[in-house]
């Protein structure tokens, strides 16, 4: 169905016919290539299908990854591109089969926007490990083979089986880096068990870094954060840590040697791995969110000698991403972030790659008017 809301936001000139296929053209913020900056521009989203959500975006959080991607660190990127999957907005009209939301609701939509949903993976509720591939929220190839747009935009067209529920509890701006640093740091840990009688490493104090604090302490583990310096160290106590330790300092790899049941790294950097291995109990754990471009190499001794692990974590699926942000509502969780206008994305870029923010960049979409 239509609404009234959408077409006086939006005039009907902007919903445009090609190739037989109707397409709304919306302002976003993209890259034209690897190597220049973010620039305002228009692109094109599909036209509300029967199970379509169109939701008008409040908010998009700036994520490490967008910044790799853009920059085709992680493989070729197809340009423009407008990057994005931590997005909060309001629905403002719906497919005329959707049952799952409705105009006015507050939602987010986070990494992905499909997947097959018939094989395991999907039937398992893990549509991020689909095994025919699920669609990512930009720079991904939807089902009618176009490049997917994502969140520095002021509207987006998704699936409703991939539209997620902000509880009135969360504030859409503080919500938003939820759908990729909340989730991401909230799989790991619930798979492992972080809770009470657990002890947990978080490596690094930053966007994903301290969501993992907060979420391993509400989850009741004993929670330490692994940090280069001492200078986070207030925000870290603050944010639910238990102890901070700096890995600058030599002596802390031996006081902690065995202590910890997981280490959870968050960081893009290339670290000493068997190192970190050092750290675990036996049985322990040594798991990665944080996905640095250059090859890790490692030991295979440290993890024989005591059973540890390795492992590393994606997102989650869309019935345990909705879980997370009811657990966040529940406890008061949420990220800490500074609200940017549009044109200051790429200051926002470099402020993130000079680790020169706290803790996470959201974009106020209104500025892209």
């Amino acid at each position: 169905m239509s609404t009234g809301r959408w077409r006086r936001e939006v005039s009907p000139d902007d919903r445009t016919i090609h190739c037989g296929v109707v397409l709304l053209t919306v302002h976003a913020y993209a890259a034209p290539s690897a190597t220049e900056p973010l620039a305002k521009t228009t692109i094109t989203r599909r036209d509300v299908g029967p199970h379509d959500v169109l939701i008008k975006i409040e908010y998009a959080g700036i994520c490490h990854s967008d910044i790799h991607t853009v920059r085709s660190e992680w493989g070729e990127a197809h340009y423009p591109l407008a990057p994005g999957h931590e997005i909060a907005g309001v629905v403002v009209e719906t497919g005329s089969a959707v049952t799952k939301h409705r105009v006015g609701d507050r939602v987010g939509v986070g990494c992905m926007v499909d997947s097959c949903g018939k094989c395991v993976s999907c039937r398992n509720g893990e549509e991020q490990y689909c095994l025919e591939g699920m669609v990512a929220t930009y720079d991904g190839i939807d089902r009618d083979g176009t490049v997917t747009q994502g969140g520095y935009s002021t509207h987006v067209v998704v699936a409703e089986d991939f539209v997620l529920k902000i509880p009135d509890g969360l504030d859409l701006a503080v919500a938003a880096p939820l759908l990729c640093a909340g989730i991401t740091t909230y799989t790991p840990l619930r798979r492992h068990g972080a809770g009470p009688g657990k002890r947990v490493a978080v490596v690094g104090l930053g966007g994903l870094g301290h969501m993992a604090v907060q979420i391993a302490h509400a989850m009741g583990a004993e929670v330490t954060v692994l940090s280069q310096s001492l200078k986070k160290r207030e925000d870290g106590l603050r944010l639910g840590a238990d102890h901070y330790y700096a890995t600058s300092d030599e002596s802390t790899f031996e006081t902690l040697a065995g202590s910890f049941d997981l280490v959870l790294n968050t960081v893009s950097a290339v670290l000493d791995i068997d190192r970190y291995l050092s750290l675990l109990a036996v049985g322990g754990t040594l798991a990665f969110v944080g996905a640095p471009a250059e090859s890790l190499g490692f030991g295979v001794f440290p993890l024989l000698t005591n059973r540890r692990s390795l492992s590393g974590s994606m997102i989650g699926g869309i019935g345990q991403t909705q879980e997370m942000l009811d657990f966040c509502a529940e406890h008061g969780l949420g990220a800490e972030i500074e609200i940017i206008s549009a044109d200051r994305i790429n200051e926002a870029y470099e402020r993130v790659l000079a680790s020169d923010v706290r803790y996470r960049f959201v974009i106020d979409t209104s500025t892209l008017d």
